[in-house]
């Protein structure tokens, strides 16, 4: 349309001045509105890294406007209850709902197709239990024989979300919802603000390679500044991630611009620079370094539960840890297993696609092994991808987590809309921004009572569905409850799907399993 535009502009401009001169003069303000779209135009004409503005100049910008627009018209106009995605309109509407405590029921049957494969169920008992008469709030104990001040967990807590990937306010709502619930919120591996510590909520301190919060000037872990840090009677428990399912295996860096005043003294880190957060830890490199690391860390603490996360990758690497705790005879308190399907971290494509174990395979796996090696009874497993409702805190009990955390869940209870914008600093409600004018429409007071809404609704429902399937407390769980449609002529219980490995047979590699042999050899305490 190059040719055509430039007919266009002659011909405009030639009607206009002569009918402004010949005819009636204030035609001449038509200009006004015709100069502008013809230096644009223009301009389209000649710039050269867009190719369809340059063929078709200001009609082409419309692409760039509907690109823009799609992601909104397509979640309010075009996709379905169930072909949302990542997390589709029946879940996002649920937690809505269970927030603000509203009718969160659904008429006519459910919308899912139950001979889809892939769908799952649990099974009820016609011994069902009154959820009543059954503990309304389940607690798992965490910390072993060696940690001193062992913590009493909620099955649901809040995921490791840093400030700075959140706003201050959805960091104060978050904290002032684990208060009010009494669970625990992870603060992300961007250390601890002051918007962590103002309503007073449980905290599981998260640091990563960055040691944001205990390093030296140099970027090293520091024992004196994480002791200090710890101190805190909020400060429950330590997580060291090693990697997480968004991103597993790369780094990170904060741009200097980003590494603002507040930022710098958070972290640690020097005002206005370039902060880098490599792909692995400085201070251990080895199964063993890292079990060596884990003892420092509930020393340093005072005996505070200490554990470590990751999103599973190679089953042999998590078998060298677990031969490395055994030969130290030192265990972490707690393990968190994330999906690799990601969550609130922004990444590449190629990462947050196609790296990292997905959660059910990384639980399952994650749990046999340490049942494998007879260590399970020293850990307690915390489980984390997509726990939306009562029914995945279920399922990841089956395939034997102890409690679960979620993140994406507890941004839609603050009010995020999955606009997708989380990586832009452009979000709407104010959730995923720094952007004052933004962050100010979240009402920290409507909602840290919104996060702890859903949070005790959603843990009502679990003990609702204990009940149904005639159980009596979590533990009861197991991989028999679960059924998955393989095909439309087939179902499997999850104990035929991932049948769990005998206690101990990892111990030795006469009783290794077959299909475990070559993980086992190649796990190597000295050695990832």
């Amino acid at each position: 349309m190059r040719n055509e535009f430039l007919v266009f502009i002659f011909l405009s401009l030639g009607i206009t001045l002569l009918s402004a001169y010949f005819f009636w003069p204030p035609m001449i303000w038509l200009l006004a509105v015709l100069m502008p779209v013809i230096i644009l135009g223009i301009y389209d004409m000649v710039q050269s890294r867009h190719t369809v503005m340059r063929n078709f100049p200001v009609l082409g910008r419309g692409r760039y406007v509907l690109e823009e627009l799609r992601p909104k018209l397509y979640q309010y106009f075009i996709e379905s209850d169930t072909n949302g995605r990542p997390i589709n309109r029946i879940y996002r509407s649920v937690v809505y709902q269970r927030a603000k405590k509203v009718r969160d029921t659904t008429p006519f049957g459910t919308q899912l197709d139950l001979y889809e494969e892939g769908y799952e169920w649990l099974n009820h008992s016609i011994a069902a239990k009154d959820a009543h008469d059954l503990d309304q709030d389940p607690r798992v104990t965490v910390g072993n024989a060696a940690c001193r001040q062992p913590y009493a967990a909620s099955l649901l807590n809040v995921s490791a979300m840093s400030f700075g990937s959140l706003s201050k306010n959805a960091i104060m709502a978050l904290n002032g919802g684990a208060e009010m619930g009494r669970f625990a919120h992870n603060t992300g591996e961007g250390g601890i603000s002051s918007y962590h510590v103002r309503h007073n909520g449980d905290l599981i301190y998260q640091f990563g390679t960055g040691y944001f919060g205990c390093r030296t000037p140099d970027g090293q872990f520091s024992p004196e500044a994480f002791t200090a840090r710890v101190a805190s009677d909020q400060i429950k428990m330590i997580e060291v991630k090693l990697s997480q399912g968004a991103k597993p295996g790369h780094g990170g860096i904060l741009p200097a611009a980003k590494n603002t005043p507040e930022i710098a003294e958070i972290r640690g880190v020097p005002v206005g620079t370039s902060v880098l957060s490599p792909p692995s830890h400085k201070v251990f490199s080895t199964p063993e370094g890292l079990v060596r690391f884990i003892g420092q860390l509930r020393e340093l603490s005072g005996g505070k539960p200490v554990g470590f996360k990751l999103c599973i990758g190679s089953r042999s690497e998590f078998m060298a840890i677990c031969k490395a705790m055994i030969e130290a005879d030192t265990y972490p308190d707690f393990i968190a297993i994330d999906g690799g399907e990601g969550g609130t971290g922004a990444a590449p494509p190629e990462f947050s696609n196609s790296v990292g174990m997905p959660f059910v395979e990384g639980l399952a796996t994650a749990y046999d092994i340490l049942q494998g090696f007879g260590i399970k009874e020293h850990i307690k497993l915390f489980a984390s991808g997509k726990i939306l409702t009562g029914y995945h805190i279920f399922r990841a009990l089956a395939l034997g987590a102890d409690a679960c955390y979620s993140a994406r869940a507890m941004m839609l209870a603050l009010g995020c809309i999955q606009a997708l914008e989380c990586n832009k600093n452009n979000c709407p409600t104010g959730v995923a921004t720094q952007r004052p004018e933004l962050v100010q429409g979240l009402v920290v007071s409507d909602k840290k009572v919104r996060v702890a809404n859903f949070q005790q609704e959603t843990i009502k429902n679990f003990v609702e569905l204990l009940g149904a399937a005639g159980l009596d407390h979590p533990d009861q769980i197991t991989r028999h409850h679960i059924y998955r449609r393989v095909s439309m002529q087939k179902v499997m219980r999850y104990s035929e799907l991932f049948p769990e490995l005998p206690e101990g047979c990892l111990r030795t590699a006469a009783t290794v399993p077959d299909d475990w042999q070559l993980d086992w050899q190649l796990a190597r305490p000295d050695r990832f």
